[in-house]
Parts: structure tokens; sequence; C-alpha cells
């Protein structure tokens, strides 16, 4: 890795680290700066602005997220779980909401789009290869497998993301899944305990 991307890295992690303990309101760039020993123009010759290192902090989690779902993918578990373990490694850690909820923020609307279609570019592939793998042994059936695992993706993400969900969402969402993949009923029914294990 070349100096200048050294620096870089080194200054997203440092505001990771500040976003996680302070809040990414309460952190500015003068305290990012002075943690890091450099002058403010070596901070803005990086970053434009504080918006775009919370986007480079937020792609960094996204990549520690693939790469826990790509374990996820090579492991020996059964398909049906492969797919649930690899939606849950896609959820940030709890505490890390803390850094999440600054996209939700209207100033941040454009930059919230933008990561979850950097989220969604990099768990399609992954999830895909799954439902693949499982139509190979009999337990999917189905076609136009990309677009399927981005519809259940997309409900997964407005279903649980909050944390505001009952029984009957986890419901739907099991019955939603099987119909979405070809699965026979009760094929996913284990997300249930997967999804209630996951609050606590």
């Amino acid at each position: 890795m070349k100096k200048g991307e050294m620096r870089k890295l080194e200054l997203v992690q440092i505001a990771y680290r500040m976003f996680l303990t302070k809040g990414y309101e309460n952190t500015s760039v003068d305290e990012i700066i002075e943690e890091a020993g450099i002058a403010k123009g070596t901070f803005y010759y990086y970053f434009e602005s504080k918006e775009l290192l919370l986007e480079e902090v937020i792609n960094m989690m996204i990549g520690k997220e693939a790469e826990a779902a790509t374990a996820v993918l090579k492991s020996d578990l059964p398909v049906p779980v492969k797919i649930t373990g690899i939606i849950m490694s896609l959820q940030p850690e709890k505490e890390e909401f803390v850094i999440e909820e600054a996209l939700l923020s209207p100033e941040n609307a454009l930059m919230h789009k933008r990561t979850k279609q950097k989220l969604y570019d990099v768990a399609i592939p992954i999830l895909s290869e799954v439902v693949e793998e499982g139509i190979s042994q009999g337990i999917f059936n189905c076609n136009n497998i990309p677009e399927r695992v981005k519809t259940m993706l997309i409900v997964s993400s407005e279903v649980f993301d909050d944390g505001q969900f009952t029984e009957r969402d986890i419901d739907v969402f099991v019955d939603l899944t099987e119909k979405l993949l070809g699965a026979e009923k009760g094929t996913m029914e284990f997300v249930r305990e997967m999804i209630s294990r996951g609050e606590k």
C-alpha cells in the first residue's frame, strides 16, 4: 500500500473509532486532525468534507461485512443456513448503529442511497452463488436469481433493520423467502430463531 493510501486509511480508522465513541455529529474535523497529528490541508487533500469521510467509513464497514459474508459462503453450513448467515453478516454490529444513523439525516439522503446500492452490489453476487448451490442440490427451484436475491435483501432491510418488527413480520418474511426461492414450506423456518437470536 502506498504512503498516501496508508494515510487515508489511517484517517478513516481514526474517524471510525471517534464516530463510535462520540457519534458522528459530535465529532469535528478538527478533533480528527488533532488525533491524526496532521495539518488541516492534509485532511482536505484526502476528503473534501466530513460527509465524504463518513461515506468512506461506511464503505470500510461494508468491506468488513463482505469478508464475514464470504466466510459464510465458503463454509460447510447447509444452504438455507448460509443464506440467513450471509444476510446477518451484512448487518452492522450493534455498536456501529450510531454511525449508520448518521446516514438517516436528510442532508445525507444521497449518500444513504449510494451506500445501500454498494451493499447490494456486494451482497447480491454472494447470495446468488448460494442460491445456485441450493438449486444444484434440489433445495431451491427458481430463475432470475439476482433479481430474487435483491428483492429478498430489500424486504429484509425494510422490515428488520430498525428492530421494530413483529412475529407476523417474521412469518411473512419466511413465507416470502421460501416462495421467492421455490423452496418447500418449512425450508427457511429456522430464520425465525436466527432473527430472535440477533435481537438479544
